[in-house]
């Protein structure tokens, strides 16, 4: 039996998304057949505002459809306390907690010198300059705590060291664990019990 070429070819794309195998794939193709055509064009359309409206923050490098982002423009933020994760969907996690009212850096990755990522690769740089131009107080650093999260806390540690206080989360997210699976609870918790570096 062979299938229809659009539905092969959307099986195909769908599988190559994170944690959706070939028949989670076609599971997705053949519910979305079913579905009326203006409910598949309102995710078509939005698959394609993802890619033209979504762009990185020049300040912070967090997801937003403006520049600076709502984060950044947002006067009651307190600007002068940075926390620095590996990815946006880090930061949104550490939001729906509601334990943090200051800014952002998002690194856009973590070290990985065997897969060829160093600190060039992701916003360290930049991170070092908006610390040292001034106006920041503390800064936390909340990459997972991973080998390579650890790597790249370490890093900004002693690239950071002498400038301003530096802490990280305390241990309420476990090793090997992601803020991104964590829970409100866990991340509100992590933040509390932060420590100087």
């Amino acid at each position: 039996m062979t299938t229809a070429e659009p539905i092969a070819r959307l099986v195909r794309e769908l599988s190559k998304l994170p944690g959706i195998g070939e028949k989670t794939a076609e599971r997705l193709a053949f519910h979305l057949l079913s579905r009326p055509a203006t409910e598949v064009q309102l995710l078509a359309d939005a698959l394609r505002d993802l890619k033209e409206k979504v762009k990185s923050c020049g300040r912070c490098y967090n997801i937003s459809e403006r520049d600076p982002c709502a984060i950044c423009s947002d006067p009651s933020r307190d600007a002068t306390c940075v926390c620095v994760v590996e990815q946006s969907r880090d930061l949104w996690a550490i939001e729906r907690s509601g334990a943090y009212r200051g800014v952002y850096h998002v690194l856009q990755g973590r070290l990985a010198p065997l897969d060829g990522v160093g600190p060039e690769n992701l916003t360290i740089p930049s991170l070092i300059r908006r610390v040292r131009e001034g106006g920041v107080r503390e800064v936390i650093v909340a990459t997972n705590p991973t080998l390579e999260g650890d790597a790249t806390a370490y890093y900004i540690q002693k690239a950071l060291a002498g400038t301003v206080p530096i802490t990280r989360l305390a241990r309420g997210i476990p090793s090997g664990g992601t803020l991104e699976l964590s829970d409100r609870a866990m991340v509100a918790d992590a933040l509390q019990g932060r420590r100087e570096f």
